[in-house]
């Protein structure tokens, strides 16, 4: 799925403004919050901000920053995988999710050496994504990787929710499904 189209869904299942009471974010639109709208320029009200600059600001700083635009040029659904982790947590957290499941996958170092889960996705995150590829055969390692990201963003969900009860209020929607009717990830 391109870049455009997984905007596109995520802003689809976002909604419009949102302004939930548990919300530590505060105002929402579009998933994005006041606080990243003005980040990004945006002086306008919440309410009125253009689904255009929401998506603009997805991809500046959601898929081009973290550089999951470079892990999409290697698997679409890996890349997506960070992508919709990254927008509910934060890219330097989907970013060492990857660093932390490559590590944990390779064979106590003798497919490619283990990574620093600094939340940064760069030449050492890149070469030792594409050897695990190399190594486990991309259909089946692209499938065991986007479960070890799953894992690892349901488990932080849940954690949030039990360290702050208001969480709570969130979690059914944070754990739904992020696939698309025929099972493939968004």
């Amino acid at each position: 799925m391109h870049v455009g189209e997984l905007i596109d869904a995520l802003i689809d299942r976002e909604g419009g403004y949102v302004n939930h009471p548990s919300d530590r974010g505060g105002p929402t639109n579009y998933g994005i919050t006041e606080a990243v709208a003005r980040a990004h320029g945006y002086a306008g009200g919440m309410r009125s901000l253009p689904r255009e600059e929401a998506a603009a600001i997805y991809r500046r700083l959601y898929w081009l920053r973290p550089r999951f635009d470079q892990v999409a040029k290697r698997s679409q659904a890996v890349a997506a995988e960070l992508f919709d982790t990254g927008v509910n947590m934060g890219p330097a957290v989907a970013a060492t999710f990857l660093q932390r499941a490559l590590s944990a996958l390779n064979r106590d170092r003798k497919d490619y050496p283990d990574l620093v889960p600094d939340g940064r996705i760069g030449a050492a995150t890149l070469t030792a994504l594409d050897s695990f590829f190399a190594v486990r055969g991309k259909i089946a390692a692209e499938t065991v990787l986007v479960r070890a990201l799953d894992a690892l963003q349901g488990e932080r969900y849940i954690r949030l929710a039990e360290r702050r009860p208001a969480n709570e209020a969130f979690l059914y929607g944070w754990l739904v499904s992020r696939t698309g009717s025929e099972g493939s990830v968004l």
